[in-house]
């Protein structure tokens, strides 16, 4: 990560405040997830009211600019959008919501955390590790 983008998120995460400080442990538990994958570069784009969005991407991907895209999303309280594009994972569960040109223009599938959810969270990792060893071949 660029040292600019990297200090961009660290201000995010230290003024991230509120009654709802669950997400943000979600969303750091996300970061640290990806941050000891072998091979992934992320990035961070904000955009102030609307989302702050960490991008993971595999070194080896030629195809797509990234695996996976956590979203803080901008309500009355933050929550978490973790989209994937829909042919580099499954759901078994059906938990996820298919979004038609959701995610750079493509399909989509994209689960969301409003609230503090363990069996969500394991869900998704088991998602992101599908995506990254997805992304590792493309």
């Amino acid at each position: 990560m660029k040292e600019k983008t990297e200090q961009e998120l660290n201000t995010f995460i230290e003024e991230w405040k509120g009654p709802n400080t669950k997400n943000r442990e979600s969303f750091l538990h996300f970061k640290e997830y990806l941050a000891k994958k072998e091979a992934v570069v992320l990035d961070f784009i904000a955009r102030p009211g609307l989302t702050y969005s960490l991008r993971a991407v595999h070194a080896e991907q030629k195809e797509k600019d990234l695996f996976v895209m956590v979203d803080v999303i901008e309500d009355v309280e933050r929550w978490l959008s973790v989209c994937f594009f829909g042919n580099m994972i499954t759901d078994p569960e059906e938990r996820g919501d298919f979004v038609p040109g959701g995610l750079l223009g493509e399909d989509a599938v994209c689960f969301d955390l409003e609230e503090e959810d363990d069996s969500l969270l394991r869900y998704i990792e088991t998602r992101l590790d599908e995506a990254y060893q997805s992304a590792a071949g493309q």
